[in-house]
């Protein structure tokens, strides 16, 4: 198994955005504002090329396999958080969608927003990779930890990360949806 990890560009957003979407289920309708799923989509694709957002290209890494990208993982400053959520909310409001997104790290905390592989390529390691990828990206930008939230109802996920070091620090909401926030030390 041959993965390469490499910053994402603006030609990738076809591919990245239905992995945000798998990652983030029901969250990307107050994202995007939108209800049909061929539009919150097409809204994900948009905000992956803009250099505004959370999920910007800027702030997204892409895995592939023989060309094809089979996962993704999207990361930030916790400090940034807050600026690249306002700058959605401004976004959502020229919609006509007053919303207020909630902060999801602490401002010390390299984040990890969103992570995902293709269904096709679970199984493989390949999260694993990405997880690994982050944790030294953070480390390489002076970081001393890294963050994530899972949701209550992922189980698996939650044991898979507390199998590589990290550890639920507190509980946490984010549009009304309880989480566990997690973090390790880098």
């Amino acid at each position: 198994m041959n993965i390469t990890i490499r910053q994402a560009e603006r030609d990738d957003a076809k591919a990245v955005a239905p992995l945000i979407y798998d990652a983030i289920g029901d969250i990307a309708n107050n994202l995007t504002g939108e209800e049909e799923v061929s539009q919150i989509l097409a809204a994900l694709e948009q905000y992956v090329t803009e250099t505004t957002n959370r999920h910007s290209y800027l702030n997204t890494f892409v895995a592939e396999q023989q060309g094809e990208i089979v996962g993704i993982v999207v990361l930030y400053d916790g400090r940034l958080g807050y600026k690249l959520d306002r700058q959605l909310e401004q976004q959502l409001a020229k919609k006509g969608i007053q919303t207020s997104l909630d902060i999801e790290a602490h401002m010390d905390e390299y984040y990890i927003d969103t992570i995902c592989v293709s269904k096709n390529a679970r199984g493989l390691g390949i999260g694993t990779l990405l997880l690994q990828f982050a944790e030294q990206k953070g480390k390489e930008l002076g970081y001393e930890k890294i963050s994530l939230n899972v949701e209550l109802e992922k189980q698996d996920a939650r044991r898979l990360y507390e199998k590589i070091g990290y550890r639920t620090t507190e509980s946490w909401t984010i549009i009304n949806e309880p989480f566990h926030h997690m973090v390790k030390s880098l």
